[in-house]
């Protein structure tokens, strides 16, 4: 009995089929300015990611050890985590009335209706 032809199956693709690295750009262009907590007006954000809640801020335009600086402390006063990425500080949790309270406290001020 025969059992029929055999298949030459190739899946795959070779160097030299045109294949290239896609470079996307950046969601947000960080501000290369760099200004005063009173020159800047912040915003809100809420996000859920894998069903929890993060409240971000931002967008902050600070020296890099500021920024920083500024989030060890927010964390610690608050008692969550966070980080920063690409000028935003993200926190875990929803904590917008906390975080407004302790921004303004430190100069910060927001835009209207945030």
């Amino acid at each position: 009995m025969s059992r029929g032809k055999k298949l030459d199956l190739f899946i795959g693709a070779e160097i030299e089929d045109g294949w290239a690295e896609i470079k996307s750009p950046r969601k947000t262009a960080v501000a290369n300015e760099i200004q005063e907590p009173s020159k800047h007006f912040l915003i809100f954000k809420k996000e859920k990611r894998r069903g929890k809640i993060v409240t971000l801020v931002g967008e902050f335009q600070l020296e890099h050890n500021d920024s920083e600086a500024i989030l060890k402390a927010l964390k610690k006063r608050l008692g969550c985590g966070g980080t920063l990425k690409d000028g935003w500080m993200e926190f875990q949790g929803e904590l917008k009335d906390k975080l407004r309270a302790s921004l303004i406290e430190s100069g910060f001020r927001f835009r209207q209706g945030h």
